[in-house]
């Protein structure tokens, strides 16, 4: 019987000669990753366990981007806490504020991933790098110190379901829109501890951009990793990155055609529209036409989910000479410096000022009520970002709603939920 891509992956890390669905294994991993949440605790529990020296230098990866730059006391000692550890312990790969951005975007940026690599990071969003035909995964901070001691892993192999995107993207339909669609059609729990593998020709022409996206959001249908097969795409990426310290484009693997899959999903792309998930799911997905009625007091563009210099475009080219409606906050967040400084080159930034709107230094803070974008009793906010739980926020009360960057910017101008169109 043949091994799905992410079989094989696994397998790969292993000193096994076959591994099957449930087994649990030890894998060796390439990357292990922590951020100014979690990796706090996980230092705790390294030092706890008496480690002199982490296992390598260069597989450790440091960035505090959830609540910095540091918003109080509390995360500024958080923060402070990262960078001790990193100077300790000469991690090669620590980002203070100025370089660092938003974790998930920064790492596949500067050519950090490659494909056939095991990334395990103290964050759930860590599958984003499945994008790149990488085993991907996000874990508690306590198997992050571990692997910080050992540069291994204890987990089960996950089952896989494959999802086969047909035909042809509608306008202003993105990457965003396929994953709330399946999340939308298999429910939040509806991949619970498996591999999600996305394929077919729709997929295969996707910008590398629209991949991150998708594998981002694995993990909100209840996924294990997110993955896509590196092919051409995949490739063309990792050279523009020229990182000279992992020269090549890694190990490439695919998935046999006997492979053995829990289930299988067929979607003709030629009916998805552009989507948005509702209060206070993200499987709660409703196309963008049916909620016209819906006023928002916020709109946040930007995160580890569509905060990249393509969905900054399509945001601006939406709001270019147009104006944010009285009453309504708009806040952009690059999602790296690079992204950040591309913006300002390409005048990007200056349209989103003009319209009436924020344009941030790199953070993770809105997406998680953290600062920069916190909401009050009752309000409403439309936003790029990738969960809408009660409170995600802000306060208990108010609401969330999840769109691509063409909703969300078009929203921005309306008030209200709007679809693109609607302000071309």
């Amino acid at each position: 019987m043949g091994y799905t891509i992410t079989e094989k992956i696994l397998l790969k890390h292993t000193k096994l000669k076959s591994i099957h669905p449930g087994e649990f294994i030890d894998a060796k991993v390439d990357l292990c990753l922590g951020n100014d949440i979690t990796a706090p605790i996980a230092i705790e529990e390294f030092e706890r366990l008496g480690a002199k020296k982490v296992f390598d230098k260069k597989k450790v990866v440091l960035v505090p981007d959830h609540f910095a730059p540091a918003k109080d006391m509390a995360s500024a000692n958080q923060c402070k806490r990262l960078a001790t550890f990193s100077k300790q312990y000469e991690i090669k790969h620590y980002f203070e504020v100025g370089k660092m951005g938003v974790e998930h975007a920064l790492l596949p940026e500067i050519g950090l991933v490659l494909p056939g690599e095991l990334i395990i990071g103290a964050d759930s969003h860590t599958c984003t790098y499945g994008a790149l035909g990488a085993f991907s995964t996000g874990v508690g901070s306590t198997d992050l110190a571990a692997a910080m001691v050992t540069g291994e892993v204890w987990l089960k192999v996950p089952e896989s379901m494959k999802f086969i995107f047909h035909g042809k993207l509608g306008k202003w339909v993105g990457g965003k829109d396929l994953i709330l669609h399946t999340i939308g059609d298999i429910g939040v729990d509806g991949a619970r501890y498996r591999a999600m593998e996305f394929c077919g020709e729709v997929i295969e022409k996707l910008p590398m951009e629209d991949r991150l996206t998708m594998c981002n959001m694995a993990i909100e249908a209840g996924g294990k990793n997110g993955i896509i097969a590196p092919d051409k795409i995949t490739a063309d990426y990792i050279r523009s990155i020229k990182n000279k310290a992992k020269p090549g484009i890694g190990k490439v693997y695919a998935s046999d055609k006997d492979a053995k899959y829990h289930s299988v999903r067929e979607y003709d792309c030629r009916k998805i529209e552009p989507l948005v998930a509702c209060p206070s799911l993200p499987s709660n997905v409703k196309p963008v036409r049916a909620l016209k009625d819906v006023t928002i007091d916020q709109v946040v563009i930007g995160s580890c989910t569509n905060g990249r210099i393509s969905d900054l475009r399509i945001a601006a080219k939406i709001l270019k000479g147009k104006k944010v409606k009285h009453g309504v906050r708009l806040i952009v967040i690059p999602a790296t410096q690079k992204i950040y400084m591309d913006a300002v080159n390409e005048g990007l930034a200056r349209i989103f000022i003009d319209a009436g709107g924020v344009f941030s230094t790199p953070t993770c803070g809105p997406c998680l009520g953290g600062h920069m974008g916190i909401l009050a009793a009752g309000e409403r906010a439309i936003s790029t970002t990738n969960r809408n739980f009660v409170g995600r926020m802000g306060d208990p009360t108010s609401e969330v709603y999840l769109s691509n960057p063409a909703v969300a910017a078009a929203s921005a101008v309306k008030g209200r939920i709007a679809h693109p169109e609607e302000v071309r």
